[in-house]
């Protein structure tokens, strides 16, 4: 098999998998994330590391050498020095006495929104000049009202702001109009950069024009081309404005209108399945950009009323010239990066856009701010034709093209230290030959017209006789447990098929283990949830996924039993008998400290066994616990473990493999004392981990070892729930390397 490990895409097209384009691989160079960098870094010395931090809209300097971001936890405006994209340094923090909404940065001074609003009636905002040289502010301008997004125009003669002064969603369900109303703001500014009407803002009224609610415009995302026309979003409204700003007039306007996705989800469920269709939904637009002189792009994310799911170019006359349709919830369907909780809602939620020229082409940047992805497009003047996807972090909020570097940037915005998902900054390199992601795609199934969904991948297990084939399941996050078929006789790999495991006692299935039975079928670990109600399971499911047996604890274990309970299945022989070994994650009740069970269970009496596994002592600063993932048979009774804690990026400590044996050690009744086994360091599995330059998951979740020898890992992406939605299936070469 093909070595897997960062190199995800030869030879075959992503474009022609999901019929959205032709971009062949061989004459179209692609993006690769070279950084990922924790907003946390940016505080002061000596601050708390668990500190709120979020990188939303980010914008750079002319040279492309600085980044300035808005913090709104800390009002303040965030400087980096990205003169080393692979090492980037904080420049300092510029305190604003307010929210910041938005940044822009001309060629001396950075421009920010700031939101100094009391209340939602009382709207309040001004226009922060921050000089480049030394940080500090050197004008304050009365914006009147609450500022929400701020535009450069390219010649460096006006600065626009989308005066949003949003409605208050808990009164009256959210339904506007809200007053006050919102208005385009225009400051001009000199040949210094400096607005020489600080004391009087130029404001564009924008009421009267939209179909819904025209007394209240509530504009949401403003762009400039070089003709300083600005495209303006009214989100609420459902409409969209063109604005010359030399002369402060409306020149265009009209009704975003509706668009159809189909064969999505749609259904208040947990699953990634084409169950229905979007069907004549408001766009709502969010975020804007040109594309030219000419043309612009929208990001339709919606608001209380709709959200199309895609993203739509227009001409400025306010032709739609191409919707994207369903193409965003496809990706997102195939990558394993759908946000199953959003289906009924917005689904993968496009919220941000780009647009910048590199390798002599126009790129369109569409993010999806629930599935933690970007869609990069080629533009061609008519149908945009696919790319690539790039995975980011948790919420992709702004989008930043930097075509003078070769650089593309992502501020992910959710931060939450507790939960241990940070706000990052991350950073793309154009020039790549090949996609460095996904490491895994599922094909479209022809009968639902949409790509088979999958995520949450918690388990992997190959076919003993095709070295091209693996299986996996999904856990507790989706509704229906699911074993799917991998192929791997390409990259990336391709999830081909599935079946869902039914006649279960219990509704819901939590699958954390799946082994191939050698009489056929499967067995299947499910792990149980006490305060839930949810039992400790050992499933043996036929081909079909229907459920043959249900073996259970003995019930003074059960008695003993925690919430982290099996996590691995792995069929074994032991003296010329099909014997099944069962992996819990943590210590329960009866167990010494530092020690979780290995159970045995013998098929043929129905009986269990049970050894203990010594655990790791947690070597992260920031603590947690370590546990166990995966089982996998070596044969002759010895097993490759896989061991990890619960930490990721930078406090990630113990991602590894060990080796166990029963030999000479026989598992005993519960009751008894326990033997010990003696466990074996094989594999630090972390720097495979890393390779892609991305925040260091917290769960590697499937381990086994193919028909012809090779050690493959998995990670569990949960389901792209305040999680990245990234997916690892990374080779780790010939299993004779743990001996």
């Amino acid at each position: 098999m093909a070595d897997l490990r960062g190199r995800f895409l030869k030879g075959v097209s992503l474009a022609v998998l999901f019929g959205l384009g032709a971009v062949s691989a061989a004459q179209a160079d692609y993006f690769e994330r070279i950084n990922t960098y924790p907003v946390y870094k940016t505080l002061p010395k000596g601050a708390d590391k668990a500190t709120e931090t979020v990188a939303e809209i980010i914008y750079a300097s002319k040279d492309g050498r600085t980044l300035a971001f808005t913090d709104s936890p800390g009002d303040a405006i965030v400087f980096v020095n990205a003169a080393n994209p692979l090492n980037l340094q904080p420049l300092g923090r510029t305190d604003l006495g307010g929210e910041p909404t938005s940044v822009a940065v001309g060629e001396k001074s950075a421009y920010v929104g700031v939101n100094t609003s009391e209340d939602f009636i009382n709207a309040s905002g001004h226009l922060a000049v921050i000089a480049l040289d030394g940080l500090g502010i050197t004008a304050k301008c009365d914006a009147k009202g609450q500022p929400d997004s701020v535009a450069i125009s390219p010649d460096g003669k006006f600065v626009a702001i989308a005066i949003e002064n949003e409605r208050d969603e808990d009164l009256n369900d959210g339904v506007i109009p809200q007053m006050p109303a919102g208005h385009l703001a225009i400051f001009d500014l000199d040949e210094n950069g400096a607005p020489t009407n600080c004391d009087a803002v130029r404001i564009v009224d924008l009421t009267g024009l939209a179909e819904v609610a025209p007394s209240d415009p509530e504009p949401e995302f403003v762009s400039i081309n070089s003709r300083n026309q600005a495209v303006v979003t009214l989100q609420e409204n459902n409409h969209i404005a063109i604005v010359d700003l030399a002369s402060g007039e409306v020149t265009a306007n009209f009704s975003a209108g509706a668009a159809t996705a189909e064969n999505v989800p749609v259904k208040k469920v947990r699953m990634s399945d084409a169950s229905g269709s979007a069907e004549n939904v408001v766009r709502e637009p969010d975020a804007v950009a040109w594309i030219d002189d000419e043309r612009f792009v929208t990001a339709n994310e919606g608001d209380y009323e709709g959200g199309s799911r895609g993203f739509t170019i227009w001409n400025a006359k306010g032709d739609v010239l191409f919707d994207s349709g369903n193409q965003m919830e496809h990706l997102g369907m195939s990558y394993g990066h759908y946000p199953a909780k959003r289906a009924h809602k917005k689904g993968t939620e496009p919220e941000g856009v780009a647009v910048g020229s590199f390798g002599g082409e126009t790129l369109i940047f569409v993010n999806s701010e629930r599935g933690n992805f970007v869609a990069v497009y080629k533009d061609t003047g008519a149908e945009p034709e696919f790319v690539q996807l790039l995975p980011t972090h948790v919420g992709p909020e702004g989008l930043l093209a930097i075509p003078s570097r070769d650089l593309f940037v992502v501020a992910n915005e959710v931060d939450d230290a507790e939960e241990g998902v940070r706000s990052h900054v991350g950073l793309y390199k154009f020039g790549a030959k090949a996609p460095a992601y996904p490491s895994v795609v599922s094909i479209t199934d022809p009968e639902k017209g949409a790509p088979i969904g999958w995520g949450a991948l918690s388990a992997l297990a190959a076919d003993p006789k095709d070295p091209n084939k693996l299986y996996a399941v999904n856990d507790s996050f989706y509704k229906t447990g699911r074993i799917y078929t991998l192929d791997i006789s390409a990259i990336p790999a391709r999830i081909v098929s599935y079946v869902d495991v039914t006649d279960a006692s219990q509704e819901l299935l939590d699958l954390e283990g799946i082994s191939v039975s050698r009489e056929g079928g499967f067995w299947l670990a499910s792990e149980g949830h006490p305060d839930k109600g949810r039992q400790h399971l050992l499933l043996k499911v036929d081909d079909k996924g229907a459920v043959q047996e249900e073996i259970t604890l003995p019930q003074s274990l059960i008695d003993q039993s925690k919430r982290f309970s099996f996590e691995g299945v792995a069929e074994f022989e032991m003296n010329g008998q099909p014997m099944v070994a069962v992996a819990v994650q943590r210590e329960w009740k009866d167990d010494p400290k530092g020690h979780t069970k290995i159970a045995i269970y013998n098929p043929a009496d129905k009986t269990w066994g049970f050894v203990h596994y010594p655990l790791d002592a947690p070597k992260s600063a920031a603590g947690g616990w370590v546990g166990l993932s995966e089982i996998v048979s070596m044969g002759e009774g010895k097993f490759a473990v896989l061991e990890r804690d619960n930490k990721g990026g930078e406090d990630a400590a113990i991602k590894q493999i060990t080796v166990v044996s029963l030999e000479g050690v026989t598992p005993v009744a519960h009751g008894e004392s326990l033997p010990v086994l003696k466990k074996r360091f094989a594999m630090d599995v972390l720097p495979a981990m890393a390779e892609g330059k991305g925040w260091i998951l917290d769960k590697p979740e499937g381990l086994t070892i193919t028909a012809d020898g090779r050690l493959i890992l998995l990670t569990d992406n949960d389901g792209v729930d305040d999680a990245p939605g990234e997916t690892q299936l990374i080779d780790l070469g010939p299993a004779t390397r743990l001996n």
